[in-house]
């Protein structure tokens, strides 16, 4: 019994392997959200909200804070799972707004003494950051489109 291959791939992760006449070529492939830095980033400021909210006695703040600091990772991800660049432009829009929407709870909450001055300076200015990273990344789909 005889076989041959000529080529074949294998996709790990954001690597990409093919093997072809022998030989082993290894390319980046596009990266999933997990590989964005905003995404991460807004990941750390989502689950900082859960931590540093879970003792408020004022449930409305405290929902409606994690809620928005949950849709800016989520929309990211959901946005770069869509297979338009119009979708993914969308999608990455509302994760812009509701970086905006955090931005202004955060000046309640200090306001409100529900948090800290310096968490909520800290809070201002990463949203601040995630949105124009946010910004960079919708210039960038849209740069590859045309």
């Amino acid at each position: 019994m005889q076989f041959a291959v000529d080529s074949w791939q294998l996709a790990v992760g954001s690597w990409q392997f093919e093997v072809d006449s022998l030989q082993v070529k290894k390319k980046k492939i596009m990266a999933g959200f997990e590989d964005l830095d905003v995404w991460k980033r807004a990941v750390k400021l989502s689950v900082a909200i859960y931590q540093n909210t879970s003792d408020l006695r004022d449930f409305g703040f405290r929902d409606q804070i994690t809620r928005s600091g949950l849709s800016v990772p989520s929309n990211i991800a959901e946005g770069m799972e869509r297979s338009t660049v119009p979708d993914k432009c969308k999608f990455l829009d509302y994760a812009r707004a509701s970086c905006g929407e955090l931005r202004t709870q955060a000046i309640v909450g200090v306001g409100a003494g529900f948090l800290s001055k310096s968490i909520g300076d800290d809070w201002y200015r990463e949203t601040k950051e995630l949105s124009a990273m946010i910004n960079g990344l919708i210039r960038s789909l849209k740069s590859k489109q045309n």
